[in-house]
């Protein structure tokens, strides 16, 4: 309209567009400007172009003023003496009516808006709301419908309403749509979205409530309009002056304005509003094509005529209805004849009820739209499909959300999905709807039986929505991730369809694009990562998050093939070797590589549980990571390995701090995880645990659990007693443990005490201890005469450690060799070799420095060298395979490594400075000082003292902190330090004075050595220079006359005196920073201590035996095997070993068994905290009260019911008496009417459902037969005029029917009548009874009209176990139909069947039609039937041999139609055929007919 054109911004306007610009909703300008652009391409109103004057005198007859019309309509030259017409003379112009509504008030939302003509596609629709408005398609869609008027509900029924609604659009991610006007139930809706607003109190994830009004019934919409729209445009309320038009509700997200170009007149939404609900319906559900589409509900609170004629269309399109019990009006109407039969549903059952509901506004209701009304009920009322009643006085549906998701599942089970299909796609619905309940109560049944195969489809939406809960759900009911993880397509399509803010998939799309660098184009994320991603960059990704020590996980294709293993047998009659037969002396295999084994083959086997783990760690998903970990079987390497993963992405990864944070908090949990489980190993079986440390994984890399824990820096874990009691075994050698260190010390001097049992070996342990198990078990044998003790078998996670009785013990070589290539009595050796070499470095420095070097200082210089190559084969021996970059970035990082790089360099320096006769002093004064450093490296070695070591730790970090307060007490020391020497001393240019003045003395005072020079009465003049030419005395102070110091003397102490007091304040704080400092740590210096103590035990370990210098000769060997020789290094199977595939398969059952125990503790521990049973309480208490407020509620209604009864009774018993006295009145004569059945007690009925007439309970066989239905729709095919409305009781010709009055219909000519019948078509008569319609209407005659249905069957197999028929798919009706049809004169078989077989196919079956068998021969139930035309079949069976050349035809026939309108198929005829009824009946009668049960 051109109302526009006249508004003028005004102050609440400019009061919007303010608000608009603090609002976190508010469009950008650019963004705007597209929306405004598209709009204007795109969308329509419409506006009158002929204006005429109405009722009253300047007003249109499109209901507006004459001020309200554009020029050129009020004299248009094209439609002069022309009657107005609506579709004639209002036309389509560009839209003036869009952008954001802001209703006022405090933490009101801002909504969006558009005015759309009534005839727009709703694709536009669609994509405006998807596209422009940036709304994710819906889950469902809900549609609420109802009275347009405010009506009262119970405040029980309204906050059931109101929560259950807005639970099903949270939970769910529904759209809700209504009439948007603040009134009537959208009025209620807008108030259930507020009430969720407020309790929530979040601006994100809004509840979507789309409002589709009238435009021209809406009050107060000028400021709504503008050419180049509103943002915001400011919508006030007036509820008072709003007269017969409607507000716009305030609590709606969304507005669609159709518009018609009138004003004032209601309901020009509804078809536009059905269109896009249909158009909503036909989309895809979720992101893979599944088949599914969105599901559509209709909810119904109270309601009228309109109310009914929107159920009666919906439920058409089979869209699931849920009507609310005690909303009023029609809905309580439709609830109450809802379970009924529908011979109850009669024309005076709905007038009592009508009546009862209806109020006054029953008297308005004429008899033709009540028989039309009652016709709509008793349809709806034969799809009770689609019809669900929510009930308060029932807790079958528990909450309204649960009505309506019930609902839903109810109308697909009745679709045309059959068997397993029907099942999936429930389960798909419950999936996009992250309805867990609803899937636990109505999908995984008894009745239902899945496969795992079932619910893959399931499961993948599932992990892409990530909905935690389902997962679990479908895991616990058959999902099994080898099966749905076997293809690696499932795992690939995974990672391509990561959301775009993860991080992990930005790191792939650069890897991407850094392969693809050539191309000039920039790939997005999604794009990137969509085309090219595959598991090759995944591996590449996660090692770089694993470390360049792993193994890929995933390796390129032609290398290794990766599959899953095969689900192991239950029982493993296998046993694990003994620990004692690792070896911990390097042991070379040259033919192992780090990602091959020869007892393996060449195929790498996956966890397809630790595959699904990765991939929810890397998003950083806590909930789903913990299912898929404890679905895992490696379990204590996958939780260290999450550890490693999460905390460096923290580091490299997070964008924001509070990501960062849950990374880290992620890897501390999994870092428990793996404590608790490796505890419960460690307690259960101590060897197998410390296997479980050392063992290969070959599923996370080729690495170890305790390499993960130390990389991830998981100083618990590392701890934990059971690890140290591995590395303590790795540091005594094949020493046993439990040796004093005395006696250690004791044989390293003197060596034969080994052989006299001096020293224990834990080979000679596990000897004694195997020599007194046998014995055991030889006794108990004896004594029970059984060897069944010795058969035993033992469980997975219950298989005992065998020690193999052929273990021989060691000999006096082997002794010897354990003894010095022990790491323990290595450390000892090179302790003694350090002191040694400080000793003799003392001992040079001051006894034995000469010019020339003499025996002792060439020792040292040969020492030096030994100690040197020593740091260099440190630096390059690499046995985790880190590569020598990630090698010397560990070497630099470790303090000791740099203290050692330190003094080896001071020592060089010192070295060649010695040699020169200028520098020897200066050389002796850097070793010297090199001395200290070698000294300081000493703690190192110490730091595997457990008394020693953890002090270490301690004076280390008080250092760090000791350097930060020393740096602020520099500043305060120099600060007074200049500010003395300026204020005492006149141009000093000495630059040693200048340091003594402005550092070295601030810095004695503050330990109490007070200057003197600060003080006039203790200078002194001899002790200073006056000119500062005297390099040994300081300058004096500038000087008065008498030649005493002239400095104010009062400052100079005043400043000393703030000086000390801020000193002592830092140094205060130093003390008390260190107190805490060593208190933090000592709480964790064991752990730390722990920690750092592998480090040492692995340098030693892999350290030769023989002490500097005589580690020199060492070196020259593995100079000569690796360099001259080229031979590969040694290999070390203390910190790793590679068992065969049986003994990693019972090790990792056994795991996954300790598993199983650790989160049974867990859950236990968890139930019995005090937060969980104050949660259950809280839980219990709310159940009650609900319980409570319901019995309240629905106790007035159960009153209601057994008064209702108790009249029922009273009433009928009445009747009986007043039939006794009529009897005893006649004398003997019979009574006029029968006596009534008196009704028991206990039988439910409603008095209101029983007619008020004498003959109501009367039983006839008329009314126990079934009409026919289909000729009875109101709407013809292919016709506008709709049928006259027949009752179920007032379809017999018999019944008087006075106001029937049917329309006429030959084809495509159609009249009205008056109810006479012409002559020629007095004697056809439909045999089914009247149809609300007369003439042939779209058949080809009057009367009857004849077809044939040949039903072609054949045997499935040769042992008959199923019989089959063929079968006509029809895309329009969504049925499976006969190859039937009408059927010429000169023809025995329809025209329809030879179109489809072909002409060569139907010959061959016309010649076996003198062998077909007539199944049923009658009456058809067809929508083009009339009164005077209607359709006979004769249902012929032609059974054919599966082995003749004809059915070879046939099937080729079949093949070829796949993608083509109409598929053929041979079917199995079964009652879950979804056919039409009288063809489901003749297969009925073609199965009895072959004997099989239909």
């Amino acid at each position: 309209m051109g109302e526009s054109l006249l508004l003028e911004p005004s102050l609440a306007q400019t009061l919007a567009v303010s608000a608009a610009k603090t609002s976190k909703l508010s469009l950008s300008t650019s963004t705007q400007r597209s929306l405004a652009a598209w709009i204007k391409d795109n969308i329509r109103k419409k506006e009158c172009c002929f204006y005429v004057d109405g009722d009253s005198k300047g007003i249109c007859k499109c209901g507006y003023q004459r001020i309200h019309h554009v020029d050129d309509s009020i004299k248009p030259e094209n439609y002069l003496g022309e009657t107005w017409d609506r579709h004639r003379h209002v036309h389509e112009v560009p839209t003036d009516a869009y952008g954001d509504i802001w209703f006022g008030g405090l933490g009101q939302k801002i909504g969006k808006y558009v005015r759309v003509s009534s005839d727009t596609s709703p694709d536009l629709l669609y994509q405006l709301l998807t596209e422009q408005w940036k709304l994710p398609p819906p889950n469902l869609l809900i549609s609420v419908t109802g009275g347009a008027k405010n009506f009262y509900m119970k405040p029980h029924l309204t906050a059931l309403f109101r929560r259950g609604l807005i639970k099903v659009a949270q939970t769910t991610g529904a759209w809700i749509i209504t009439g948007g006007t603040h009134a009537g139930v959208m009025k209620h809706v807008g108030r259930a979205v507020r009430e969720y607003v407020l309790r929530s109190g979040s601006m994100e994830g809004q509840i979507v409530a789309i409002g589709v009004a009238t435009w021209g019934a809406i009050h107060n919409r000028r400021p709504l309009a503008h050419l180049e729209g509103r943002f915001p445009a400011h919508y006030s309320l007036d509820m008072q002056s709003q007269g017969h038009l409607s507000c716009l509700d305030n609590n709606h997200s969304h507005f669609l304005l159709v518009d018609d170009g009138t004003h004032g007149c209601y309901g020009v939404e509804i078809e536009l509003r059905s269109r896009l609900e249909r158009l909503i319906s036909q989309q895809p559900l979720g992101n893979r094509e599944s088949g599914v589409r969105i599901p559509v509900v209709c909810v119904v609170l109270n309601g009228g005529p309109g109310t009914l004629s929107t159920i009666y269309g919906a439920m058409l399109n089979r869209t699931p209805c849920v009507i609310l019990e005690g909303s009023g009006r029609l809905a309580d109407v439709l609830a109450h004849v809802a379970g009924l039969p529908v011979t109850k549903v009669t024309l005076s059952v709905i007038h009592q009820l009508m009546k009862r509901f209806f109020g006054p506004e029953y008297d308005s209701f004429t008899e033709l739209k009540i028989i039309e009304w009652t016709k709509k009920i008793q349809d709806i009322i034969r799809m009770p499909q689609l019809l669900t009643v929510f009930r308060m006085s029932e807790d079958n549906h528990g909450d309204v959300d649960v009505a309506i998701l019930q609902a839903l599942l109810k109308a697909n089970r009745s679709s045309e999905s059959v068997g397993m299909e029907r099942w999936e796609r429930q389960l798909e619905l419950a999936v996009a709807w992250n309805r867990v309940d609803i899937a636990k109560t109505d999908i995984f049944t008894e009745d239902s039986q899945w496969k795992s195969s079932d619910l893959h489809q399931a499961m993948f939406s599932a992990l892409l929505g990530h909905k935690p809960q389902f997962v679990r759900l479908l895991l616990e009911n058959g999902v099994c991730l080898r099966e749905f993880l076997g293809d690696q397509t499932t795992l690939c399509d995974l990672y391509t369809q990561l959301p775009t803010s993860c991080f992990f998939l930005r790191r792939l799309a650069k890897r991407i694009q850094t392969e693809k660098s050539r191309r000039s184009q920039t790939l997005s994320p999604r794009g990137a990562a969509g085309r090219t991603i595959s598991l090759s960059h995944v591996s590449d990704e996660i090692r770089h998050l694993l470390g360049s020590f792993t193994q890929p996980l995933y390796p390129l294709p032609g290398l290794h093939s990766t599959r899953y293993p095969k689900e192991p047998k239950e029982d493993v009659a296998v046993t694990l070797p003994p620990k004692e037969q690792l070896e911990l002396q390097a042991s070379p295999d040259p033919d192992r590589g780090p990602g091959r084994d020869s007892e393996r083959g060449e195929e790498t086997f996956r966890d397809p549980g630790g595959d699904l783990f990765l991939w929810a760690i890397l998003q950083n998903q806590k909930e789903l990571a913990e299912i898929a970990w404890e679905q895992s079987r490696d379990c204590t390497s996958a939780a260290l390995a999450a550890s490693k993963i999460l905390k460096k992405l923290a580091e490299e990864g997070a964008e924001e701090e509070d990501e960062a944070e849950e990374m880290r908090e992620l890897a501390k949990h999994y870092e428990r995880h793996a404590i608790g489980v490796f505890n419960e190993c460690h307690c259960c079986d101590e060897e197998r645990a410390q296997r479980l440390l050392i063992r290969i994984s070959s599923s996370w890399g080729q690495t170890t659990c305790l390499r993960l824990a130390l990389e991830a820096d998981d100083k618990s874990f590392v701890a934990h007693s059971g690890v140290q009691a591995l590395l303590t075994q790795i540091w005594c050698g094949e020493l046993a443990a439990d040796n004093p260190l005395w006696r250690v010390l004791l044989c390293m001097l003197f060596f034969p005490l080994i052989y006299t049992g001096f020293l224990g070996f834990r080979r000679d342990d596990s000897i004694q201890r195997e020599a007194e198990r046998s014995a055991e078990l030889l006794t108990m044998e004896s004594l029970t005469g059984s060897q069944a003790c010795t058969r035993r078998k033992y469980p997975v996670h219950d298989l005992p450690v065998r020690n193999p009785l052929g273990l021989k013990p060691l000999t006096v070589s082997t002794r010897l060799v354990s003894l010095f290539t022990s790491p323990q009595v290595k450390f000892y050796w090179n302790i003694l070799s350090y002191f040694s070499f400080l000793l003799l470095f003392s001992v040079v420095l001051m006894i034995d420095f000469q010019t020339t070097p003499s025996w002792r200082e060439g020792l040292l210089y040969v020492w030096l060298i030994s100690l040197v190559c020593e740091e260099v084969r440190q630096l390059f021996h690499d046995p985790d395979g880190f590569g020598f970059r990630k090698k010397a970035d560990m070497y630099i990082n470790d303090m000791w490594n740099i203290l050692d790089f330190l003094s080896i360099l001071l020592f060089i320096i010192g070295l060649v400075f010695r040699l020169t006769t200028r520098l020897f002093y200066a050389g002796k004064v850097i070793l010297c000082i090199d001395f200290i450093i070698f000294c300081l490296r000493l703690m190192a070695i110490f730091i595997i003292s457990k008394t020693l070591g953890p002090k270490i730790i301690i004076v280390r970090r008080m250092m760090l902190d000791m350097f930060f307060f020393m740096f602020l007490l520099s500043i305060w020391v120099v600060a007074y330090g200049v500010a003395k020497q300026g204020i005492l001393i006149h141009n000093e240019d000495r630059l040693d004075w200048i340091v003594r003045g402005v550092i070295y003395e601030p810095y004695l005072i503050i330990f109490g050595n007070m200057p003197s020079n600060i003080d006039n009465a203790l200078f002194d003049i001899k002790a200073c220079s006056v000119n500062g030419t005297e390099s040994q005395k300081p300058k004096c102070p500038i000087l008065n006359e008498d030649k005493m110091p002239a400095f104010p003397e009062w400052l100079t102490i005043i400043l000393l005196c703030v000086y000390l007091l801020f000193a002592n304040i830092l140094l205060l704080n130093l003390q008390s920073s260190s107190s805490y400092t060593f208190q933090e740590v000592q709480d964790n210096t064991d752990t730390i201590w722990k920690f750092q103590r592998y480090e040492l035990i692995k340098e030693y370990h892999s350290r030769p035996a023989a002490p500097p210098p005589l580690i020199l000769l060492s070196h020259i060997f593995l100079f000569i095997r690796r360099i001259v020789l080229q031979r590969p290094p040694n290999s070390y199977r203390a910190f790793s070993e590679r068992g065969c595939l049986v003994e990693e398969e019972e090790l990792l059952s056994w795991e996954s068994f300790m598993k199983d125990n650790y989160l049974l503790s867990c859950r236990q521990q968890q139930s019995q905290s005090m937060e969980q049973r104050t949660t259950d309480t809280a839980d219990k208490v709310c159940t009650i009260t609900e319980l409570l407020q319901r019995e309240e509620a629905t106790g007035s209604v159960a009153l209601v019911k057994r008064l209702t009864r108790l009249e029922e009774q009273v009433s009928q018993s009445a009747r009986a008496l007043q039939w006794i006295m009529d009897t005893l009145k006649a004398q003997g004569l019979h009574s006029k009417e029968e006596a009534p059945q008196l009704a028991s007690p206990g039988k439910l009925k409603r008095s209101e459902s029983e007619p008020n007439e004498p003959h109501r309970q009367e039983k006839t066989e008329r009314e126990k037969m079934f009409y026919h239905v289909n000729a009875r729709r109101l709407d013809y095919p292919d016709s506008t005029i709709p049928r006259f409305p027949v009752l179920e009781e007032k379809v017999p010709w018999e019944v008087d029917f006075i106001l029937y009055n049917p329309p006429v219909l030959n084809g495509d000519s159609q009249d009205q009548t008056d109810g006479s019948e012409p002559d020629s078509v007095k004697r056809y008569r439909n045999p089914g009874g009247r149809t609300g319609m007369k003439g042939r209407g779209a058949l080809t005659c009057l009367g009857p009209n004849l077809i044939l249905d040949p039903v072609l069957t054949r045997w499935r197999d040769s042992e008959r176990s199923a019989l089959e028929f063929l079968a006509v798919w029809d895309q329009e009706d969504g049925l499976w139909t006969l190859p039937g049809g009408p059927v010429q004169s000169d023809e025995p078989l329809p025209d329809r069947l030879l179109r489809i077989m072909g002409q060569k196919i139907y010959d061959k079956i016309k010649t076996k039609v003198v062998e077909v068998t007539k199944v049923h021969e009658g009456y058809v139930d067809d929508v083009r039937n009339t009164d005077d035309a209607w359709v006979e079949t004769t249902v012929l069976n032609i059974h054919l041999d599966r082995r003749s050349l004809l059915m070879a035809d046939i099937n080729r026939m079949a093949e070829n139609t796949v993608g083509c309108v109409e598929l053929v198929r041979w079917t199995e005829v079964s009652s879950r055929t979804r056919m039409c009824s009288y063809q489901r009946d003749a297969l009925r009668r073609v199965a009895e007919l072959h004997q099989r049960t239909f």
